[in-house]
């Protein structure tokens, strides 16, 4: 029985790949990637020999080309997603290719964009006191949107919100935040590529959140960064507070010191 692994790359950079996706890129008899959102420099860990499908153009139904041959000739193939497979990576669908076909099938993780683009920043996401939950979404534009699942519904909560494949609109996606409640003076942060060597960050008011953009050209491959966590310093965990006990040391005072 043949089997297929969908690897995350991670975001851009070659050496985000993680060290089980690249093993396995290495035992793949067939690599299928994408020129338009993964590097190239993981094709290094193609062994000499491996099958390598440039897959930009290609629908589900060119890959299922693939998979079938991979279920008729036991043939191990590594699918390379950008990012991590799970957080918009059509990965379902090609899940139910391979149990249709008896192909074994396992997820690597990756690195996702959004770890890159924080670290880019140099930002926490969740900041004691002010933001401790992050809303990873996108606005709806070729997919639709579960309806209750709209970017005002969604700032309505005031916290850190991470939006992707939604730079094409800026102008609507920034008057949706703010009709969700988000006031002018919000930070937001736009990364580009984040971790690519064109990397670009911008980082405005929500109020200028769609000239800046607009100004950038950027129109893809960028992830939206709202909140009020992105402004926020100067506030301690409870985790390293000498007053704060847990299974592995005890607050100062409370064995009698």
């Amino acid at each position: 029985m043949g089997r297929v692994w969908f690897i995350g790359a991670g975001p851009g950079a070659p050496d985000l790949l993680t060290l089980r996706g690249a093993r396995l890129i290495s035992e793949a008899d067939v690599v299928v990637w994408a020129r338009s959102l993964v590097h190239e420099g993981v094709l290094e860990h193609a062994r000499e020999g491996a099958e390598v499908i440039e897959s930009s153009s290609l629908p589900l139904e060119g890959v299922r080309e693939v998979y079938e041959r991979a279920a008729a000739e036991n043939l191990k193939v590594a699918r390379i997603h950008s990012g991590d497979p799970s957080l918009y990576g059509a990965l379902m669908e090609q899940i139910e290719l391979c149990e249709e076909l008896g192909l074994g099938w396992e997820i690597v993780p990756g690195v996702s964009s959004l770890g890159a683009a924080a670290a880019a920043l140099g930002r926490e996401l969740t900041v004691p006191e002010v933001s401790q939950s992050v809303i990873l979404t996108r606005r709806a534009v070729r997919t639709p949107m579960p309806e209750n699942e709209s970017i005002p519904r969604f700032a309505a909560h005031g916290t850190t919100m991470a939006i992707f494949l939604s730079a094409a609109r800026p102008r609507v996606l920034q008057e949706e935040l703010l009709a969700g409640g988000y006031p002018p003076e919000t930070p937001c942060a736009v990364v580009y590529r984040a971790s690519w060597p064109d990397e670009r960050i911008l980082e405005c008011p929500l109020r200028e959140l769609a000239e800046r953009i607009r100004r950038a050209g950027i129109k893809r491959q960028a992830l939206i960064l709202v909140g009020p966590a992105l402004a926020a310093g100067g506030r301690r965990s409870r985790l390293y507070s000498p007053d704060f006990s847990h299974m592995f040391r005890r607050a100062e005072g409370e064995d009698g010191t």
